[in-house]
């Protein structure tokens, strides 16, 4: 797992779905239980693939848009 990843996941607020997967994915359980669900996961490389796709998420919903400014001018030679 990429470490940028997971320590994105543990600074997350306690309680959120990202925190819970951290949870888990640092005490080596694949069992997470989140918001009244249970998800069983395959091993621990599935459950870091699910904290990064997460990660991936968040960051582009905060993501803003770039902005370019082209500028030309066409000058006359006499």
């Amino acid at each position: 797992m990429d470490p940028a990843v997971l320590a994105w996941a543990l600074a997350q607020p306690s309680g959120s779905r990202a925190a819970a997967l951290a949870a888990a994915y640092t005490g080596g359980t694949t069992r997470v239980t989140f918001d009244g669900r249970t998800v069983e996961y395959r091993g621990l490389d599935d459950l870091g693939r699910a904290l990064a796709v997460l990660r991936g998420a968040e960051m582009s919903a905060t993501r803003r848009p770039s902005v370019t400014l082209a500028s030309f001018s066409r000058e006359r030679t006499g």
